[in-house]
């Protein structure tokens, strides 16, 4: 396993252009992005409490007085905005209105505005709905975006080289979540990515966003680990699963076609690839096998900023995969009575195909795990 660095050792991120590419994509003459992932990627801003407004020419950050000195900090890697510091809501919707006074055609985020806040502002402002132009440039990593999310992997797959070997001494699924989350903080992670998913055993293994809960794990039980820590900002996302004690011929069945699909879905993936012919790779070989109703989920999603956020991996998608994109490949099979297996690892796109980021094991000592004597 790769040793694990610290935020003090990455790259920095690249904001300069970042704004400009934005521009780039917009029919219209200035928009508004209030959506918070898409306002810290523009400019480092990361308080509760803001909205971008990218002009033609210049790019302004509106914030209220708790966020002034922060704000000036935070965006000044980025070396074309400039913060306009307000007092109350009222104040800085009035300012809002007044930057874009003129200006033409308005964008803004109708998919995060709420309908009432629209209302509102289009009593001011020729508002019209652009949603997709920050996201759309989001997803192609760059060299410091791709270190944190490398970072956060190592994390994760270091809590989880830690965790996994004592799950045979019949812990709580809650148990196993609060150990990694706590084993995640210890080595630098901001905390986890999302709330750790430990599901054991015929019920709660078939679930496959099952969570946690008070139930002990037990020999016989197969148990998916879906687990991922947060690094400045940046998400991973790993699953592996295991088998406690003895592993039977069907969960052996149902563990090498997991194995079987993630390897095919993890082949597929390219720049250039239409991200429905990933899923199409893993789901075939559930099919041909008479297993395609035990798959119940798409098979990926791409990774950064957001746990979840585009492409996706499923049989309706229309993207292609980028290069720069982070993505996860993850089929699992689920039924009740039997339990659950899913492995998931996280990919960057590469020219030649992919670099798989997450390193835990997916063979000894993931199946089977022995029960402590």
């Amino acid at each position: 396993m790769s040793p694990v660095a610290t935020i003090d050792d990455l790259p920095p991120l690249e904001h300069a252009g970042r704004t400009d590419r934005v521009r780039a994509r917009l029919d219209v003459a200035a928009l508004i992005v209030t959506e918070p992932h898409d306002i810290r990627w523009l400019t480092g801003f990361r308080g509760s409490t803001g909205w971008v407004v990218l002009l033609p020419d210049r790019t302004l950050l509106i914030t209220d007085r708790r966020y002034g000195e922060r704000a000036a900090a935070e965006t000044a890697p980025a070396d074309d905005v400039e913060v306009v510091v307000g007092t109350d809501r009222p104040d800085l919707r009035a300012r809002l209105v007044a930057a874009l006074a003129g200006v033409g055609r308005v964008g803004a985020q109708a998919s995060h505005l709420s309908h009432a806040v629209w209302e509102d502002w289009a009593v001011d402002l020729p508002l019209e709905p652009v949603d997709g132009a920050v996201a759309a440039e989001r997803r192609s990593k760059d060299r410091g975006e791709i270190a944190r999310i490398e970072l956060a992997a190592r994390i994760a797959d270091r809590a989880l080289a830690e965790v996994a070997p004592r799950l045979g001494e019949t812990p709580t699924e809650l148990d196993v979540r609060h150990e990694l989350e706590y084993l995640m903080r210890r080595f630098g992670a901001e905390g986890p990515s999302y709330d750790t998913i430990v599901a054991s055993g015929p019920e709660h293994a078939a679930r496959p966003h099952h969570g946690a809960e008070r139930r002990t794990i037990t020999e016989g039980d197969t148990v998916v680990i879906d687990v991922g820590a947060l690094v400045d900002g940046y998400h991973s996302d790993m699953t592996r699963s295991y088998v406690i004690g003895t592993v039977s011929p069907r969960q052996q069945e149902i563990y090498d076609l997991v194995a079987t699909a993630q390897a095919a879905g993890l082949a597929a993936v390219g720049p250039g690839v239409a991200t429905r012919d990933v899923d199409a790779a893993c789901r075939a070989v559930f099919a041909a096998a008479g297993f395609a109703d035990w798959y119940l989920h798409a098979t990926g999603h791409g990774v950064g900023l957001q746990i979840h956020e585009e492409p996706f991996h499923a049989p309706t998608s229309t993207a292609e995969l980028l290069l720069g994109d982070v993505v996860t490949v993850e089929p699992g099979l689920y039924r009740a009575g039997f339990g659950g297996v899913r492995i998931e690892d996280l990919v960057e796109v590469t020219p030649s195909g992919q670099r798989t980021l997450t390193e835990t094991p997916k063979d000894a000592p993931c199946l089977p795990s022995p029960p402590t004597t």
